[in-house]
């Protein structure tokens, strides 16, 4: 039975750590040297963002800041003891995921129109900020009144749009060693990687994140509303 319950814990485990190492990974590539400079040692996407209207770039760096919190925070809202034992911090960190998520998620649709990707990139970043602040809202509203069940199903939602950030990295470097031995040209590469990855990304998460909520019992998505019963006629007297 402890094995089991240890072999439950593996994956979060994994998830977690995986989520604070890319929080604190990501937002430390641009805090020595402005975008210009960064760009010039090809970090990141600083030469995306580089030579784009200042308002593009408080965008970009708001992105990193807060949606790195949002993924810092955010595995420790599914600790079964911290939930338990100390509820009051388990509120305030969902409190700071939230806000996290809105402020990251706002900011992140701003930078969908500026992509190096284009239309690929427009509507499957853009799709992911939405869906990363509409399910959010959806689990903070749930919470809010009392169902339980609800927020946990959206938070699963929530939390594997916002794990979209360590697995863009993995999916990145997957489609990079496949390439290798086919002889693509090498300055292609990276390009033909990060093509697919404003879906891949994501996508994927949401279809586990599903998986997870109907193994649990949670709440599923609707998407149709249910066929009203049929209205009854009296018969005349």
């Amino acid at each position: 039975m402890i094995g089991s319950i240890r072999t439950r814990r593996i994956p979060w485990l994994v998830i977690l750590l995986t989520s604070i190492a890319i929080a604190v990974y990501q937002p430390s590539q641009y805090l020595f040297g402005s975008l210009h400079t960064l760009a010039a040692s090809d970090v990141g996407q600083a030469g995306t963002y580089a030579t784009r209207p200042l308002l593009i770039q408080i965008a970009f760096y708001s992105h990193i800041a807060f949606s790195g919190l949002a993924l810092l925070v955010g595995g420790f809202q599914f600790s079964q003891s911290l939930r338990r034992q100390v509820p009051r911090v388990h509120r305030w960190i969902g409190r700071t995921y939230v806000g996290s998520v809105l402020l990251g998620g706002a900011s992140s649709l701003v930078m969908s129109f500026f992509n190096s990707v284009a239309f690929l990139g427009f509507f499957g970043f853009s799709a992911l900020s939405v869906l990363w602040i509409w399910t959010t809202y959806r689990g903070y509203r749930s919470a809010r009144e009392g169902d339980v069940a609800a927020h946990q199903a959206w938070m699963i939602r929530s939390f594997a749009l916002t794990y979209s950030a360590p697995m863009l990295r993995f999916w990145m470097l997957l489609l990079i060693a496949i390439q290798i031995p086919l002889g693509v040209n090498p300055e292609n590469i990276a390009a033909n990687a990060y093509g697919p990855l404003p879906f891949l990304a994501w996508l994927p998460n949401l279809v586990i994140a599903e998986y997870l909520v109907y193994r649990r019992g949670l709440p599923g998505l609707r998407m149709v509303r249910p066929t009203p019963a049929p209205k009854t006629i009296a018969a005349a007297d």
